[in-house]
């Protein structure tokens, strides 16, 4: 069987300017990095036509027994089009972190993939390193003023801007820096997040434009003062030259799939830690382009999903059509207590105790955000026809359809199914609505997210959690949406719980504004924002030949 690498070096990959006009792209809006990928920049006075229908695909929470959720976004994109219809696929960029760590890459796979695909899960176009030069310049920018006399009065001890790193560094999560002496700095407590995790990643994936983004860059919180006022990236004079770091990084990136069709990939938020999202300006400029637009969120529906909807839609005015919840009959004996070893065995009794986790993510798509849904499962040779028929009864009762996609191992073929369920359910009206009202308090936004989608019996507020909201809604950012930072592995804030537990309580151990972005962060558990590397790395499989052929990526 060939890798996904080898699958993707074997196809014949059409001009970048070809794949532009096949979008309905003018040449004059392509800047080519190569032959094979591009930014596009769309002139701000272009006439802008009705918006396409809008396709989200979420899944299960993630399991080591794997659920491709990329590859059936992209397999899907590409089956609508093979149904005739002109569509596009928006995706995220893939983070350094887990390619060299759990991943091996992250551009979906085997015939559904995005590709260059060692481009793609590399450098790219380079987005994530000038995010990460924009982030580092704050931060350099704020300890230069307080080197300098300090004029803001900044207290060292309540600065909560980091430096970061797209790379999995443990070592770097808690620091000392400014040693050696008054001319190297005020010695301090720091640390690192990963660059996904930085508020700029989230900045550069909700602006609109470049002016919006060089307000959001200057609304940033990087500090209090010892009187307990926030210090903003633009009391420091800092949202010029960042933005000037990130004039590029904003223009959304153009590559193709396997089978030669339009995918924009852009921004890179982890929805773990973040709201795990494309951008605002590449999911606004695929609609503006195709008729359907097919779009992924991070991780399980209780993070990507959940920030998807009331997040990003709420921010961006977008109105979804129909969502795919992906599972894997494999990842589903997972959650109902099956060893991954012997995950290739039929066992009725596990799958029917695993079910629960799917049914959950269902109801709450359409119960919660009255959105149409169809399950997706994306079939394994050792998938017996028991325990597909099982899995389709049970989300019959829900009154939702089954669709096997066979994307893998057929591309759009393997998705025309699927397709045809999404198309039907796009042509029905729903009743799209958010989960919280922004009205409501920044503790009931909360605790209401615990309740609804996490199905928590309690949600616990230590003291200290409570009094920092108490001072944020004082300080002004009571109406903002939430982002809760919490293990993607369960619907609970402990990674080992699996399926769909029912009596538990989520703890918030910690609050920050994230005032660019636009939301409050509220991470619970033991939730970090800089992964380490696993205890066999991927990156120990990665290696290039004399020919600078990569091999290992996967």
């Amino acid at each position: 069987m060939r890798t996904d690498i080898e699958i993707a070096q074997s196809c014949e990959m059409r001009p970048i300017y070809e794949v532009a006009a096949k979008a309905g792209i003018p040449e004059s809006w392509v800047e080519p990095y190569g032959k094979f990928k591009a930014k596009i920049i769309r002139p701000a006075d272009a006439p802008v036509g009705k918006p396409g229908k809008l396709i989200l695909v979420t899944a299960i929470n993630p399991t080591p027994a794997g659920e491709g959720k990329t590859t059936t976004t992209i397999g899907l994109a590409d089956a609508l089009t093979r149904l005739g219809k002109k569509t596009m696929v928006a995706l995220r960029e893939p983070s350094l972190g887990p390619v060299f760590g759990i991943k091996g890459g992250a551009a979906g796979g085997g015939y559904a993939q995005v590709v260059p695909m060692e481009d793609i899960n590399l450098h790219f176009t380079g987005d994530f390193h000038a995010i990460g030069a924009a982030n580092n310049l704050l931060a350099a920018l704020l300890d230069n003023h307080i080197q300098q006399g300090n004029a803001l009065g900044i207290d060292p001890r309540r600065i909560t801007w980091k430096r970061c790193v797209d790379m999995n560094d443990r070592q770097l999560r808690f620091v000392v820096d400014g040693l050696g002496g008054k001319a190297n700095g005020t010695p301090r407590e720091d640390g690192f997040d990963i660059t996904v995790a930085s508020e700029i990643m989230a900045v550069l994936c909700l602006a609109s434009d470049l002016a919006d983004l060089k307000t959001r860059l200057s609304r940033i919180v990087v500090a209090y003062t010892y009187e307990g006022k926030p210090v903003t990236a633009g009391d420091l004079k800092a949202q010029g030259a960042m933005t000037a770091l990130l004039k590029d990084a904003i223009r959304p990136n153009l590559v193709q799939t396997l089978e030669g069709n339009p995918a924009f990939v852009h921004g890179g938020p982890f929805a773990n830690i973040a709201h795990g999202c494309n951008s605002v300006a590449a999911t606004k400029l695929a609609l503006s382009l195709a008729d359907y637009t097919v779009t992924e969120a991070g991780f399980g529906a209780d993070l990507g999903a959940e920030k998807f909807l009331d997040i990003k839609c709420r921010m961006a005015g977008l109105h979804p059509n129909a969502v795919v919840i992906v599972a894997t009959v494999r990842a589903l004996k997972y959650n109902g207590g099956v060893p991954k070893t012997e995950l290739n065995t039929e066992n009725l009794e596990a799958l029917e105790k695993g079910l629960p986790n799917l049914l959950r993510h269902v109801g709450n798509i359409k119960d919660v955000y009255g959105l149409p849904c169809v399950v997706a499962i994306n079939r394994f040779p050792n998938d017996t026809e028991a325990e597909l028929a099982m899995i389709e009864t049970k989300c019959k009762e829900l009154g939702v359809n089954v669709a096997l996609s066979e994307v893998w191992a057929k591309g759009g073929e393997g998705g025309e199914t699927l397709a045809k369920e999404v198309l039907r359910l796009c042509d029905q009206p729903n009743e799209f609505r958010f989960c919280y009202e922004l009205d409501a308090t920044l503790r009931e936004k909360i605790r209401t997210i615990g309740h609804r989608i996490y199905h928590a019996k309690h949600v616990s507020f230590p003291a200290a959690v409570e009094k920092q909201l108490a001072e944020f809604e004082k300080m002004g950012y009571g109406n903002l949406p939430v982002c809760i930072a919490k293990t993607q592995y369960s619907f609970t804030d402990d990674q080992t719980v699996l399926g769909a537990p029912e009596d538990f309580t989520i703890t918030v151990r910690e609050v920050k504004i994230s005032a660019g972005a636009g939301f409050l962060v509220a991470l619970t558990g033991s939730i970090m924002t800089m992964p380490g590397l696993p205890k066999v790395p991927a990156a120990e499989k990665i290696d290039v030949d004399e020919n600078g052929k990569i091999t290992g990526l996967f």
